[in-house]
């Protein structure tokens, strides 16, 4: 069986979308419904129902679900063991978005180095997502924003960073008030349905602050990009310590307290790679300590 049908299925049921399962996959909307379809007919049985833009599992999809999100890994780890000779098979590891270009190059930099023949799958989602995925234990670990709810008694939180709002801003911009950057200046918003951007938004509102609204997006390197290219200015949790280190951009400081946004890792207390996940956050502790 086409573990390649598997994993597009497995997609399509999770996000409830062909597209959105195509975006993740890097493929065509056409060439996730042909490999179903393939799946359907290898299988004889119909495992998905289509309806306008949403599709939803039929039963027999539903009952081939977890056993194909199963068989997915257990190929992975299969190939793992075969390239790298590792027991452990495939460590997966899960981050948020913003992280894959900040946190994730930093702590994989040197824990790649130690250990050379480990085979490391990186997920990336939305925190929520990725507490799901850990507590289910699709994941190994994930660097995360520090969840709003209690975590389950089964997985562990590890804080890394604190990281306070600052506005960020062309560099002749430098030198001048952040509130009066955020008032004056052409202003790229950080998507309001994203935890960043809620706090961002709770900021703004607790200081009376109604921005010239340019654009709206969920992307931290797009908006540095838009920034250094003088579109506009932005408020912004401060991860640049860890990896930005060109001159395109200048920070501000707020004067006013600002919300913090707080990363770390999640992972289960009993997961099947223990010591790799024992090791992982010993390091972290390290780089962002």
């Amino acid at each position: 069986m086409n573990t390649d049908y598997l994993e597009s299925f497995v997609k399509v049921v999770e996000y409830k979308s062909i597209a959105e399962a195509a975006r993740r996959l890097n493929i065509t909307s056409g060439a996730v419904a042909a490999r179903i379809k393939n799946l359907e007919e290898e299988l004889e049985s119909t495992l998905i129902l289509r309806s306008g833009q949403t599709v939803k599992p039929t039963e027999a999809g539903m009952r081939i679900y977890e056993g194909a999100k199963a068989l997915i890994q257990n190929a992975r780890d299969l190939h793992a063991i075969a390239s790298t000779g590792s027991l452990d098979g495939e460590f997966k590891l899960g981050v948020f978005p913003s992280a894959l270009t900040t946190h994730l190059p930093v702590l994989m930099e040197k824990f790649c180095q130690t250990y050379p023949r480990l085979s490391i799958y990186i997920a990336y989602g939305v925190s929520a997502e990725l507490y799901r995925k850990v507590h289910d234990g699709q994941l190994d670990i994930a660097i995360v924003i520090e969840p709003p709810f209690a975590l389950s008694k089964t997985c562990v939180w590890q804080p890394l960073q604190e990281e306070p709002l600052i506005v960020i801003a062309p560099p002749v911009l430098g030198g001048r008030d952040a509130h009066d950057l955020l008032l004056s200046e052409p202003f790229i918003r950080y998507d309001r349905a994203a935890h960043s951007g809620k706090l961002v938004d709770r900021y703004l509102k607790d200081n009376n602050i109604v921005p010239n609204q340019r654009l709206e997006i969920d992307s931290l390197l797009t908006i540095v990009s838009l920034v250094e290219r003088g579109v506009g200015v932005s408020l912004v949790p401060d991860s640049f310590s860890i990896w930005y280190q060109t001159s395109g951009i200048v920070k501000i400081p707020l004067p006013e307290r600002t919300p913090i946004r707080r990363i770390g890792l999640v992972w289960a207390k009993h997961g099947p790679r223990t010591a790799l996940v024992e090791a992982l956050v010993q390091h972290a502790k390290e780089v962002f300590g």
